[in-house]
């Protein structure tokens, strides 16, 4: 007896591979492209971020430098932390490129609170901390939110006032700041630009103060994890109760673990927002109850479906006997 084939015997699976080689090639050219990406957003936050900005460079010859480093903005405080090193110029300079003082100076800083600077002569130039009052901000508006610095420097030798010259560079990873400088009588610098100031030896230090971009994409990241992960508990009790289920263990441990998991991603958070920040009502208060009302109801359910089905099975036992 002949055996003719069967027309309906699927066709060999050889020309599936070409689509499953086309789909291969799609996954890696997303994941080449996302790469690209990252690589080119970390490079320009990169470039733009910790530059040295001359802000104000007055035009005499003689005159107090003065490096400031912005190395820990303090949003719960509301106060920034300023690294003043003073670097001598001209006849206040020991001698051609020396950091060593010629004279003595005393510069003053109106920070929060006031910080005097003195150097007397002979002395190299060292670090010093100056805290800056920050305003116009909440803490709560995370990741939202913006702030303002504002702090004055002068330096006299003598009785005599020095001009002061301003360089600023950025340090903080979680924040940017935008600094411009105004001299007594002169506009204000641009963030990349230098102005002449006068021989007034007065200059104000103001600064936009923002978070970063990389703390923006994780705390985005982070609300839409939140949600995915709250409306993924929310599909499997609503498939859990159709199906009358009963007490299914392994779903409920990933429910109870989720609850208690967004806790951890949510202090997590960079910067340590408080609670009751932005993100908390836009995600993770909603997220945990969501969380919370799909396992109290899916227990709840499988509660009754336990009872009924043990009900059914003495019933049955019954009629057997």
């Amino acid at each position: 007896m002949q055996v003719t084939p069967d027309d309906t015997t699927p066709a060999p699976t050889a020309h599936r591979r070409p689509r499953r080689h086309w789909r291969f090639a799609v996954v890696l050219a997303v994941v080449v492209a996302l790469c690209g990406t990252g690589i080119g957003l970390y490079l320009n936050e990169r470039n733009t971020r910790e530059q040295t900005r001359e802000l104000v460079v007055p035009p005499a010859p003689d005159w107090i430098e003065l490096d400031v480093t912005a190395q820990d903005v303090d949003p719960a405080a509301q106060q920034l932390s300023l690294y003043v090193t003073p670097i001598p110029h001209g006849k206040f300079a020991a001698g051609p490129d020396s950091q060593a003082f010629g004279r003595s100076v005393e510069i003053t800083a109106t920070g929060s609170p006031k910080t005097v600077i003195r150097a007397a002569e002979g002395d190299t130039a060292t670090p010093q901390l100056v805290h800056a009052g920050m305003y116009g901000g909440t803490v709560t508006d995370y990741p939202f939110d913006r702030f303002h610095m504002e702090v004055g420097f002068s330096a006299t030798s003598g009785s005599a006032a020095v001009p002061v010259g301003v360089v600023f560079t950025d340090t903080d990873p979680f924040f940017v700041l935008r600094p411009q400088a105004t001299t007594s009588g002169t506009t204000a610098a641009t963030t990349s630009g230098t102005t002449a100031g006068t021989s007034t030896g007065t200059v104000t230090l103001d600064a936009k103060i923002t978070r970063s971009r990389s703390t923006f994409i994780l705390a985005w990241f982070m609300i839409a994890a939140m949600w995915a992960l709250a409306l993924a508990v929310l599909g499997a009790a609503e498939v859990l109760y159709r199906k009358r289920e009963g007490l299914v263990w392994p779903s409920l441990g990933w429910m109870a673990a989720s609850l208690f998991a967004l806790i951890g991603m949510r202090n997590a958070a960079p910067g340590s927002p408080p609670i009751g920040s932005l993100m908390d009502y836009l995600a993770f208060f909603w997220a945990e109850g969501i969380i919370a009302a799909s396992l109290a109801c899916t227990v709840l359910s499988g509660i009754r479906t336990e009872h009924r089905l043990r009900r059914e099975r003495e019933r049955e036992a019954a009629a057997d006997s």
